[in-house]
């Protein structure tokens, strides 16, 4: 997990210009990132697809205050609130931005083109109608930074008896990648996110990393069947938390608002 997902940079970035911190133009760079082109489809009022900037000034209109994550799995509807139709939409997705003052919420649909190493990413976010109702299992800032120190040292102990912690090249490439990331100034949060909401993303962010490196590099010294079951144990509760955390971090503005 070494880039963050979509919809934490529309969401972080949303915040902030609708907090009126960045302008428009910074906001959707931010947004876009790497890809070619975001477009919104299905905003209200609108017939066609529209870009970004006019979509976010439009969400401000109808009544949007601030943007959450969410970032669910099967069996985990981690930051959504319903109807069933965007849940299930949300969930082939991974990932989906709700508006907090208005019943509307985006998913992404991501389309890709081109020879490999040279590939084109289109995305566009379908708006869709949600339930005004409290995100299922979003803890806050203080929980979700004690759930993630509890989760990564349990996890540690048994990926370390089962030797199938990150090691060897493949994972310390990616450790190293990550660290000049870090050190080169990569803006975690948008504008206007305290300190320990930046503190927590990084951290859960190191934390999804490292889980998958742990499944990508094989299964390491859990060769019985039964230390592969307990080493799969180990860390969907480490990943669960992961994500519960880095929607902490992102919902916290919006949370902070709330209060």
């Amino acid at each position: 997990m070494l880039t963050e997902p979509r919809a934490g940079r529309l969401a972080a970035w949303g915040n902030a210009l609708l907090a009126g911190l960045v302008s428009p133009d910074d906001a959707v760079l931010a947004i876009v990132g790497e890809d070619a082109v975001h477009r919104v489809a299905g905003l209200p009022g609108e017939s066609a697809p529209v870009g970004l900037t006019l979509a976010l000034g439009r969400l401000r209109g109808l009544g949007a205050s601030g943007l959450r994550v969410a970032l669910p799995a099967p069996g985990h509807p981690l930051g959504l609130s319903g109807p069933p139709e965007f849940n299930a939409r949300a969930l082939d997705a991974e990932e989906a931005v709700l508006c907090h003052g208005a019943a509307l919420g985006l998913v992404p649909e991501v389309y890709e083109a081109g020879p490999e190493g040279d590939v084109h990413v289109e995305v566009v976010w379908h708006c869709l109608p949600v339930r005004e109702a409290p995100p299922a299992d979003v803890p806050s800032l203080g929980e979700a930074e004690r759930e993630l120190a509890e989760a990564l040292r349990e996890a540690t102990e048994v990926l370390t008896r089962l030797d199938v912690a990150g090691s060897g090249p493949v994972a310390e490439a990616a450790v190293a990648a990550y660290r000049a990331r870090a050190e080169a100034g990569r803006e975690v949060l948008a504008p206007g996110y305290p300190p320990r909401a930046v503190r927590v993303l990084e951290l859960a962010q190191r934390v999804g990393m490292l889980v998958a490196l742990a499944y990508e590099n094989g299964h390491g010294g859990a060769v019985s069947a039964s230390e592969m079951a307990a080493r799969s144990q180990a860390l969907r509760p480490v990943e669960r938390t992961a994500r519960r955390a880095q929607v902490a971090a992102y919902n916290s503005v919006v949370e902070e608002r709330g209060r």
